[in-house]
């Protein structure tokens, strides 16, 4: 009965599957005769054995053309499940290396050829595990002691990954239990490959990886760092995987590995760093969670040095910001119908992000701002230039938005602005100049003028100086004065003696004559002010041109000629502000300092101020006021007399003042007094009359007049100590006695004769 139930069932069978069988038959016989050398004692035995076996499985590939590829997997199948398969993981053990490695070769190709490589799966993930896994893989080596055979072992999980596909879900336990361990493997090649194999699996089981996802986290990030940027690009690329299949918890695990990587000197890494965040902003199910924890992320690739990853970083983006505003079409329904073109004063209107982008960075910048704010304080110099560059593209996107955010923002940027690192200080600079152009300038002024009235600083100048160059004309119009008023307090404009102080508060005022133009003639005054103070205390540091240079500016916005015309129109006024505590000056008071550069600068306007002026130096210069003050004073007094043809007397106004000179300042200050300092300033006060007589501005009759006021003083001085007094005192008996042409009184000859024979004892030889 059973052989006719036999006949039976081969007549139905066709001729495919006798075929089929028949193969299957022969495969087995074969197999049946080799498997037993498997069991042989000595290594050599078992070695031959395997590659008899290596022989007919590659020998029994179809090759016909015609062959049926899926009726040979089919016949393939039960011999390899039933025979081979279980003989094979036993090798896996085998003492030998050699026997090992070909147990793995050909394990690869019977899962290559089954019909049904699933099937495998049960026995083959613990015989993995058992040669990968080890309990503690950070201290302890795995079971296989060959790299290049762990290796081996990885592809042919990953062969089985890829052919498994979700046939692979039960077996979850054993998979992620062996890439916790090659993870951590030695060798960079295993790790690597753990890592595609990793990605694998999470494609292949979505709907259960995510029960295991998170015990690769920690290997994966002990990994990111690894001496290779090609297993650091694999753990990235692996990373975005596992948590795109697996738990989104894990995210907040990654990010701070993942910023560390956007440091990395190797463009690839970076590169792969900006993919995986900007795919996890596409398609991460739990993306809207994490946007203001990724977003910073992939904005910080727009100022990659690398111009490909910077424009991959800027494409990703603008797909998350179109990809999320048809998300949210009915929440921005109003914003596109009624969309506006970009602001006026947009830096850059035809670069404009997004409404999707804009609104993103809008509703997540409170919790970014205060990371930002955190790292561009931090110790570590690159940490505080890439926050800097990112606080710049959220301005760039957040727009007017940012005025609600704007008091930590200033205060993070008058704290930048003092780094030493350029690169910081340049991209604070571009925060404030979007600042200046997207934010009312009541509202930044209050903040930022009381912060310099409560503490002037160089980075407060700083940043009121690009907020005020980013500032549209128009709207700075009716706060020019304000600020120009603010600048030429004596608080802020005489603040700390640092040159960078002085170089910052000059940005300031050609900021405002640059962006207002001819809108700062009612501030001309303060901004002139400003200036004459940052030349008198600063010129020496190398700021002289730069402020010839604002002067200008400033005066063709005025619509005078030149600097002179300038300080013509506003001399009386600056004299009164330079002179309005002349009574209290030392000689460390700055306003002496002012006075010397107006005095030096006016050209000829200052002989229509010496009716001002000449009031002052001699208040300054009585003999009970500071010796030092008296002495510097007079070096003022000295270079303006002898430019006097072409300055103070262009027009003839000195006569007039020259009494007052005379009789008032020179006459008390040539009276001989004890001591060093009475002489220094005799020498000095000699030295400003030989400037007077020797400028040509007085006629002859003038010289007479003053031979008669002060004769007695020289004829003093030709006793002087200081070689330069009793030379200039010669010099001017000399031009005394030429202004009389020759008649030369007797009397007034015997008074001049006595002194004048002291001019021979003298060991100069000039005298």
């Amino acid at each position: 009965m059973a052989a006719l139930v036999a006949a039976e069932a081969a007549v139905t069978r066709g001729p495919a599957e006798a075929a089929e069988a028949a193969e299957a038959a022969e495969l087995s016989r074969v197999l049946s005769r080799l498997l037993p050398g498997l069991e042989a004692d000595n290594k050599l035995g078992r070695r031959r054995a395997l590659e008899a076996l290596q022989r007919e499985l590659e020998a029994a590939r179809p090759e016909a053309p015609d062959a049926d590829p899926a009726a040979a997997a089919a016949a393939f199948q039960g011999p390899w499940a039933r025979l081979l398969l279980p003989r094979l993981l036993r090798c896996l053990t085998d003492p030998a290396e050699g026997c090992r490695a070909l147990a793995v070769h050909l394990l690869d190709l019977g899962l290559r050829r089954a019909a049904r490589p699933c099937d495998a799966l049960p026995r083959l993930l613990p015989a993995l595990a058992a040669r990968l896994a080890c309990p503690e893989p950070a201290r302890r080596p795995p079971p296989e002691p060959c790299e290049e055979l762990r290796l081996a072992l990885v592809q042919l999980l990953g062969l089985a990954v890829r052919l498994g596909g979700t046939a692979l879900a039960p077996h979850l336990d054993d998979a992620v239990r062996v890439l916790r361990s090659t993870l951590l493997d030695p060798f960079a090649a295993v790790r690597r490959e753990s890592c595609e194999c990793a990605a694998g699996l999470a494609r292949a089981t979505p709907d259960h990886f995510h029960m295991q996802s998170e015990s690769l986290i920690g290997p994966l990030m002990q990994t990111v760092s690894h001496q290779h940027w090609k297993v650091r690009v694999a753990v990235i690329e692996a990373t975005g995987a596992v948590i795109q299949f697996g738990s989104g918890k894990s995210v907040d695990d990654v990010l701070p590995h993942f910023a560390q990587r956007l440091f990395d000197d190797v463009p690839q890494v970076r590169r792969a760093v900006t993919r995986v965040v900007g795919g996890w902003l596409l398609d991460l199910r739990d993306r809207y969670s994490f946007f203001h924890k990724l977003i910073p992320l992939l904005l910080s690739g727009f100022d990659d040095d690398i111009p490909d990853i910077a424009h991959e970083a800027t494409s990703l983006w603008e797909k998350v910001g179109l990809q999320w505003q048809t998300e949210n079409e009915e929440d921005l329904k109003d914003k596109l119908d009624f969309a506006g073109p970009p602001p006026a004063h947009h830096p850059s209107p035809e670069r404009r992000p997004g409404l999707g982008c804009r609104e993103l960075v809008f509703r997540n910048l409170a919790k970014i701002l205060p990371a930002i704010c955190h790292d561009i304080t931090d110790w570590v110099a690159g940490t505080r230039v890439k926050s800097a560059q990112l606080l710049a593209v959220l301005l760039l996107h957040a727009e007017d938005h940012a005025t609600q955010h704007l008091e930590p923002i200033l205060r993070t940027l008058l704290h930048a602005c003092a780094d030493e690192e350029g690169a910081v200080v340049r991209s604070c600079i571009s925060c404030a100049e979007l600042i200046g152009a997207f934010v009312s300038p009541e509202v930044f002024l209050k903040l930022i003028l009381t912060t310099l009235r409560k503490s002037p600083s160089a980075p407060g100048l700083l940043v009121l100086a690009s907020v005020v160059r980013g500032c549209p004309r128009e709207a700075l119009r009716p706060h020019v004065k304000v600020i120009a008023t603010e600048l030429a307090q004596a608080h802020i404009c005489q603040g700390p003696e640092n040159p960078v102080y002085g170089e910052r508060l000059l940005l300031c005022v050609q900021a405002l004559v640059a962006g207002s133009r001819e809108d700062c003639r009612e501030a001309a005054l303060p901004l002139l002010e400003v200036l004459v103070t940052v030349l008198a205390l600063w010129g020496a540091t190398g700021l002289g041109d730069k402020v010839q240079e604002t002067l200008a500016a400033l005066a063709a916005a005025e619509g005078v000629d030149g600097s002179q015309d300038l300080f013509r129109e506003h001399l009386g006024p600056l004299l009164e502000w330079v002179a309005a505590s002349h009574r209290d000056w030392t000689v460390h008071s700055a306003e002496v300092l002012l006075l010397d550069v107006v005095v030096t600068h006016s050209g000829p306007a200052l002989g229509e101020a010496l009716p001002q002026l000449v009031p002052i130096l001699r208040s300054c210069l009585q003999p009970a006021r500071d010796p030092a003050l008296r002495l510097q004073l007079f070096s003022t007094l000295t270079r303006v007399l002898l430019r006097a043809q072409e300055a103070a007397d262009a027009r003839g106004q000195l006569r007039g003042c020259l009494d007052t000179v005379l009789k008032d300042i020179l006459v008390p200050n040539l009276q001989w007094h004890a001591g060093r300092t009475a002489a220094a300033i005799r020498t000095a006060a000699v030295s400003c009359l030989w400037a007077l007589v020797s400028s040509g501005v007085l006629s002859d009759k003038q010289v007479q007049e003053v031979q008669e006021t002060l004769m007695p003083q020289v004829l003093t001085t030709l006793e002087e100590d200081s070689q330069t007094a009793r030379l200039l005192s010669c010099r001017i008996v000399g031009v005394f006695l030429k202004a009389s042409d020759g008649a030369t009184e007797p009397d007034k000859f015997i008074k001049i004769y006595p002194g004048s024979t002291l001019f021979f004892s003298s060991s100069h030889a000039s005298v």
